[in-house]
């Protein structure tokens, strides 16, 4: 009861100290973010010794948590001294940082597995021991005093950038999804996807695809998308004839469409606008269409799958359960409404979070359904921390990797080694690049994945002169495909477990479904319109072909359209899609180019009239489709 009360109480201050900092921005960064970290990281630890199986797990986390709180208090307390010797390690300051690296692995370690930490270990045994390496990949090495100095006492490593994101806007957003989940908005997104989708062929899956994108724009998690509405939508396609794996996959899929799509995309879109050095709105801007693209695809799928099976309408939805719950509960959506117009005129996203925050917390009282009191605020407070905890203990993982991969120049080495093996080839490069960004970023979350990427591996893409929008978005869409590719696929297996599907076919599903992920990073490089870059001929040429490339695609991983389609003419939509997509600048008067997406074009507009003309097909009824 004690441990439970405290770490309600550290998450009722973290968030005040968030939201005080976000609005006012009077806290000095290295301080906010150490107290920050401090707050969050004991917080964490309490958590994670009440789940604690043996005893001295426990005992080791609840000591823990105690030396968490040293870091944040130490750089409040001696922050003027700290600039005032330019930030070199004292002997106090020590055993402090040690201190904090072991709260840093332990909290990684018992929130994410193995992978991070190890990195983590590697990259501080590197610093140390760098002197041994012979050749171009050796240092001077550095010691204790330097280490401290660069990765806690400066904003260039635990408590750098990455930290100063998780405090401005991750944890930020993170709790305005917590209060808009607890007051209903979840249950209204699903109720609007209904009315929309319900009443169409294959509408428990086109609402399960629909509503979970819709959440998935407020806090850009995965799995989280996947617990929340899967539990309802998940049964509901089984009910109306999809197979557990086939039902799990279109909830997994779906919930991976709001990493990439605006306006939080997992807090990425924060931390690549502060890396890249561009405004907010431009990353949301650029995300934009592509994500649009891979919800299209998801839609197109589910309707051609439900097709293929011959499933029936969801005949309690349609119209009226739109209009009723717009009229009885659409005053919930008024925060999100609120978050786009504050952004428009000109509120930083930090306030506009804030302000949509308020709002959300004057609206609530009007139903009692809705009404949250102070116990319900904690505990939103509560979740919130519970939530964002294993992304803050990434981040903070990421950071002494960072801090030790620019304090020791092995960043640019690694990125000179990927244009190094890939030569000339333009190809082999973004394909050396799409491979290590998948690995990468496997199990991570969104905001850690795409920080590790961004600084080992962008490097690579931007020296051979890509702009660095089209670089990091690549490295972006590669390291979040983990989420429904094995072997990792954690919202896949989290579907799963929900569905009673086989985890890998349900994993596999998911890929085939979410393929845009995979396809559409290219695209960026041949057709940088797609990431509004260029003049308006260039993103309106890039937006047209990538859908008839991108709708001519999913058909033929469909297998079916209008009736079951033949191997031969799979393969013809394939290579037809792929012509119209052809990698070169959508303006370029190539003849080889112009013949090609014109080749593509006819043959895509053939085969549609093929289909056509062809006698439809009802499909598998519900009980032949398994």
């Amino acid at each position: 009861m004690i441990v439970s009360l405290l770490y309600a109480g550290l998450a009722v201050l973290v968030t005040a100290l968030v939201i005080y900092g976000a609005y006012f921005g009077l806290i000095t960064a290295l301080i906010l973010r150490a107290v920050f970290f401090s707050m969050v990281a004991s917080a964490g630890l309490l958590a994670l010794g009440l789940l604690a199986q043996r005893n001295w797990v426990r005992f080791m986390c609840y000591a823990l948590a105690i030396v968490a709180l040293v870091p944040g208090f130490h750089i409040e307390q001696s922050y003027v001294d700290i600039v005032m010797r330019g930030a070199m390690a004292t002997s106090p300051d020590l055993p402090i940082f040690i201190g904090l690296m072991a709260v840093v692995f332990m909290l990684v370690r018992m929130s994410l597995g193995w992978p991070l930490p190890i990195l983590m270990a590697v990259a501080l045994l590197y610093a140390w021991f760098g002197y041994m390496i012979p050749g171009q990949y050796g240092h001077g090495g550095y010691d204790l005093r330097r280490l401290t100095s660069t990765l806690m006492l400066s904003t260039e490593g635990v408590f750098g950038v990455p930290m100063g994101v998780a405090v401005e806007y991750i944890f930020l957003f993170s709790l305005l999804g917590g209060l808009l989940m607890k007051i209903g908005t979840g249950e209204v997104f699903v109720d609007i996807a209904r009315g929309l989708t319900g009443r169409m062929v294959g509408g428990p899956g086109l609402s399960a695809a629909l509503s979970s994108t819709m959440l998935g724009t407020i806090n850009g998690s995965a799995v989280a998308n996947v617990v929340t509405t899967g539990t309802f939508t998940i049964p509901l396609m089984k009910r109306s004839g999809y197979s557990a794996n086939t039902a799990g996959a279109i909830e997994a899929a779906a919930s991976s469409a709001g990493q990439i799509l605006p306006p939080v995309m997992g807090a990425a879109a924060f931390l690549m606008a502060e890396i890249i050095g561009v405004p907010y709105g431009t990353i949301a801007l650029a995300a934009l269409i592509p994500g649009l693209l891979y919800v299209l695809a998801l839609m197109v799928s589910v309707r051609l799958e439900a097709g293929r099976l011959g499933l029936e309408p969801d005949m309690d939805a349609g119209l009226a359960l739109l209009w009723r719950t717009l009229a009885t509960r659409g005053y919930l959506l008024l925060p999100l409404i609120g978050l786009i117009g504050f952004l428009v005129s000109g509120d930083s996203p930090t306030r506009a979070a804030v302000k949509c925050l308020i709002l959300g917390l004057l609206i609530s009282p009007w139903r009692k359904d809705t009404r949250i009191g102070p116990l319900g605020l904690v505990l939103v407070c509560r979740d919130t921390l519970l939530a964002t905890m294993p992304i803050v203990a990434a981040v903070a993982a990421a950071g002494a990797v960072i801090g030790v991969l620019n304090l020791t120049g092995l960043g640019l080495m690694l990125s000179g080694l990927i244009v190094e093996l890939g030569g000339s080839s333009m190809i082999a490069i973004l394909l050396l690049t799409a491979a290590v960004s998948f690995v990468l970023g496997m199990g991570l979350p969104t905001s850690a994945a795409y920080l590790l990427l961004a600084v080992l591996v962008a490097p690579a893409l931007t020296r051979l002169g890509l702009e660095p929008i089209v670089s990091h978005m690549f490295i972006f869409y590669y390291g979040l495909v983990s989420a429904i590719t094995p072997p990792v696929a954690l919202a896949a297996y989290a579907a799963a477990s929900i569905s009673g599907g086989d985890p890998n076919a349900t994993a596999f599903e998911a890929v085939r479904l979410g393929f845009v992920k995979l396809f559409i990073p290219f695209l960026f490089v041949t057709m940088p319109g797609l990431v509004m870059v260029g003049s308006g001929l260039d993103v309106t040429l890039s937006a047209i072909l990538a859908v008839i490339g991108v709708s001519g695609l999913t058909v033929a991983f469909a297998g079916w359209f209008v009736r079951p389609l033949s191997g031969l003419e799979r393969l013809v939509l394939i290579v037809a899609s792929l012509m119209v997509v052809w990698p070169s600048a959508v303006t370029s008067i190539d003849p080889i180019t112009l013949v090609a997406r014109l080749i593509g074009l006819a043959g895509l507009v053939a085969m549609t009239l093929r289909f056509w003309s062809t006698p439809p097909l009802t499909g598998l009824s519900a009980t032949q489709k398994d």
